[in-house]
């Protein structure tokens, strides 16, 4: 079975503690962020559920960018290690790590 795409990308941040992974999406109409790191995900702007087998990024959510953010995050200065991806351009990130 393949993986969804926030299981992808909560793999490739549990592979690399070192970096977090702000994902924009939309959503219904509606825009949110949220933040992915070592292995979890969370909601930047909305609440998050307490069981992390919910997952954050339904099938019909589209993405419209992807961050890259050193860790620790910090939201009032963020390291920015590449900005503006999008999911096509950050699958070769995920190749590389096997996820």
């Amino acid at each position: 079975m393949k993986n969804s795409i926030i299981e992808r990308l909560e793999q490739y941040t549990a592979k690399r503690p070192q970096e977090v992974l702000l994902v924009s999406i939309e959503l219904a109409g509606e825009q949110d962020t949220i933040a992915i790191f070592k292995g979890f995900s969370s909601s930047l702007m909305r609440p998050t559920a307490y069981d992390p087998d919910i997952p954050m990024l339904s099938d019909d959510a589209k993405i419209i960018t992807i961050d890259r953010v050193a860790s620790p995050y910090n939201p009032e200065a963020p390291r920015y290690l590449q900005r503006g991806l999008t999911w096509e351009t950050i699958q070769s990130l995920l190749s590389k790590v096997v996820v």
